[in-house]
């Protein structure tokens, strides 16, 4: 089995986060070895989510783990899909691995059923509540070129996104 690696995780304002990925047409060992690396960067970052858009690959594939370091719960999910959402919503604070050290309260669906492929091409269905219902739904909004500044006030989302700005210009600037 060939080693995982690290990718770089794209940042905004790059215009493939952007960009609605395209379906997994065949599972295929790159694809699994994409899922390898993308587990790999989403834990090194750290992060909870991570979406193939996010390191540069227009593909509908997602990684998650909401788990406690103690008892992770890693789900891989490609091409996946939302059927159903709750009437009730609930905010929780989110942030992203491609808007650096930002964060803001999201209101979303309070629980969702999402069906997708696993890495083997078996259809799974998974109902999601709390945590894992916003990261599924962040992650998932990642591959329709929205990201989690889009749900909140534009006011709130233009503070964000000059804040991101100035960072980047001042990290090239240290270069």
């Amino acid at each position: 089995m060939p080693t995982t690696s690290i990718m770089p995780i794209i940042k905004v304002p790059d215009p493939i986060l952007r960009q609605r990925a395209l379906p997994v047409s065949e599972i295929t060992d790159g694809t699994r070895q994409l899922i390898e690396d993308m587990v790999a960067t989403m834990y090194d970052a750290p992060g909870i989510g991570l979406a193939a858009p996010q390191v540069n690959i227009g593909q509908r594939i997602i990684v998650m783990d909401c788990g406690k370091k103690e008892e992770p719960n890693l789900i891989q999910m490609i091409n996946p899909e939302i059927t159903g959402i709750s009437e009730a919503h609930t905010v929780l604070e989110e942030g992203c691995l491609s808007i650096p050290d930002q964060t803001a309260d999201v209101e979303r669906p309070a629980e969702v059923e999402v069906k997708y492929l696993n890495q083997d091409g078996m259809s799974q269905s998974l109902v999601a509540t709390g945590l894992l219902a916003a990261c599924v739904q962040h992650e998932i909004d990642h591959l329709n070129g929205v990201l989690f500044i889009d749900h909140i006030s534009r006011l709130k989302r233009d503070m964000i996104l000059r804040r991101v700005m100035k960072e980047l210009r001042k990290s090239t600037v240290d270069k």
